[in-house]
């Protein structure tokens, strides 16, 4: 009512005080970091460190040499395989430096077959008596001829009492096959290698003999050696002696 008296005889009304609404303080949009982009490596310094690869490959190479777990037919092989592939590449990225055309020279896996293909293998065994110089057994294929084989061995053993004293020695003979000459306390063990052998292979022939005179001494130092009553464990080597 009072608000009508108000109106009607022009009377001011009350004001109401304002209120303030809330300001709402607008943060200064931050823009977002650019995600970090994967660091792109050139075509160029992916051959640099493929080239380091081989010639870590190259390093290790001597190295296996040195310790006699690969012979020389392998080193040969392997060392011109991984000096070819570092020639090839270099001509790549030399004439097309930011070119991947230089990956169609790289062979990764072929040093697999090259050292399978050069492996030794042990083709054939011949077991001699000392004393007699007579034939205990062969195993395998030892395609050595009688007439060849046992002037060999005794020139072998004139040459280790006089030269070389006892020990292991072997020497390549046709077709690029080698034949190793293990004296033992009363056999000598001839084998049949497909290639030259690695100092390792020779290692474990030296081994797989003492271990057949350890298990026939009995029946050796008998008067008469009968073959058929011997073990030979020298089967489970043909083909490989790691």
């Amino acid at each position: 009512m009072f608000k009508r008296l108000r109106s009607l005889f022009g009377l001011p009304s009350k004001q109401e005080e304002p209120v303030e609404e809330p300001q709402v303080t607008q943060e200064a949009s931050i823009p977002d970091d650019p995600l970090p982009q994967a660091s792109e490596v050139s075509s160029f310094d992916e051959a640099l460190t493929y080239l380091n690869r081989v010639q870590e490959k190259i390093n290790r190479l001597a190295e296996e040499f040195a310790d006699g777990s690969i012979n020389r037919s392998q080193f040969n092989e392997l060392y011109d395989h991984y000096r070819k592939e570092q020639i090839t590449v270099k001509q790549w990225i030399d004439l097309y430096p930011e070119s991947d055309a230089w990956k169609e020279a790289t062979t990764e896996g072929k040093s697999v077959i090259i050292r399978a293909e050069h492996t030794a293998k042990v083709v054939g065994y011949a077991i001699y008596e000392n004393e007699s110089g007579m034939p205990l057994n062969t195993i395998g294929q030892f395609e050595v001829e009688a007439e060849l084989a046992i002037p060999m061995l005794s020139s072998y053993r004139a040459a280790t009492k006089e030269i070389f004293g006892a020990g292991m020695r072997s020497s390549q003979i046709e077709g690029g096959r080698w034949l190793c000459y293990m004296p033992g306390e009363f056999t000598t063990l001839m084998a049949l290698f497909s290639t030259e052998p690695a100092a390792t292979q020779l290692e474990a022939m030296e081994n797989l003999h003492r271990l057949f005179e350890r298990a026939n001494r009995t029946l050796l130092t008998q008067q008469v050696v009968d073959p058929n009553e011997l073990v030979f464990p020298h089967s489970y080597f043909l083909g490989s002696l790691r």
